[in-house]
């Protein structure tokens, strides 16, 4: 199959190199020095279990380089959505498949609105990944899987070809016909972890390690859930026991992106995260404070890196 990574990071770049590294055809956007030096030394992976390089033939800053393609991997933050979607048309046919791979609740929806051809799948990631240089990504242990669907939860044989061929890269991967669930799952996990990292500093493992800090992770994550519940999102009772079951596995030794991008400068995925859940919150009169706190304490910083952006030239990713 022919695959589209839009936004080469820890997510696009880690699947989309397995992808390649497993003989599939598949074209990288990325920009900036990342872009550079994946264009001279190709995209590097590198973790406990596997290094490997993919060559840089196929590496671009612009859509239209790639073509038609049978699935895109849009992976670009929350807050470009809109921007790469716009840029989308050179690569779909009516029959290819985008699927978000991002953080937040409505990504699919704004990219629906936006695409005049395809169709546009759920998705989500579970990996602890990212750009540790440019033209590398690092991924660490923990749990590392793909989760993808139809919105109408209408399985095809396209989408089980999707399915194989991420199989046989290697990589983990569950087709979903219930996937407002599985987006859900992955958002209350990253309400409670995301915004609780930025803000301490903490790894998860030191959140984890301290009582304090673990019940307010799990505080967070029932106020998502409070919400999830009162749009009758149908889930396990015991979803964040079962979450913090699978975090004891693992050493848990990194931070969220939404750190990362705190303390490197960079615009954050506030507003997708816990600027959501204050909103739907309002909506519904659910009170949510502690993501009210957070989101807070933390939107000066994203205004102000957002600020520091746009006065520098802007690229974009087609």
């Amino acid at each position: 199959m022919k695959f589209l990574v839009l936004g080469a990071g820890g997510i696009g770049g880690y699947f989309g190199a397995k992808l390649a590294n497993a003989g599939e055809d598949v074209w990288f956007i990325a920009r900036g020095k990342h872009l550079e030096t994946m264009k001279l030394r190709g995209l590097k992976v590198r973790s406990a279990q596997e290094s490997f390089t993919v060559a840089p033939q196929k590496i671009t800053g612009s859509v239209k380089d790639a073509g038609t393609v049978d699935v895109v991997l849009f992976c670009v933050k929350s807050y470009d959505t809109e921007n790469a979607a716009q840029q989308l048309a050179p690569a779909l046919g009516k029959d290819t498949v985008v699927i978000s791979l991002q953080n937040g609740i409505d990504n699919e929806n704004k990219i629906r609105q936006i695409i005049k051809t395809g169709t546009v799948y759920g998705g989500v990631a579970y990996i602890y990944s990212t750009i540790t240089a440019p033209g590398e990504i690092t991924r660490y242990e923990g749990p590392t899987k793909i989760v993808f669907g139809p919105l109408d939860n209408t399985l095809t044989d396209q989408s089980r070809r999707m399915l194989e061929t991420f199989t046989k890269a290697g990589i983990s991967a569950d087709l979903s016909s219930a996937i407002q669930q599985e987006l859900w799952k992955k958002f209350i996990f990253i309400s409670g972890a995301a915004g609780v990292t930025a803000l301490t500093r903490l790894t998860l493992g030191e959140l984890l390690a301290h009582p304090e800090t673990r019940k307010l992770s799990r505080d967070i994550m029932e106020e998502t859930l409070a919400i999830a519940r009162a749009k009758h999102i149908a889930l396990d009772a015991n979803l964040i026991d079962t979450f913090f079951e699978t975090l004891s596995k693992f050493k848990n030794d990194t931070r969220s992106s939404l750190y990362y991008d705190l303390a490197n400068g960079k615009p954050m995925e506030i507003e997708a995260i816990a600027g959501a859940v204050v909103k739907m919150g309002e909506e519904l009169h659910i009170a949510t404070p502690i993501q009210k706190t957070i989101y807070a304490s933390l939107i000066p910083y994203h205004r102000k890196h957002v600020a520091n952006a746009t006065g520098t030239k802007q690229e974009r990713l087609g």
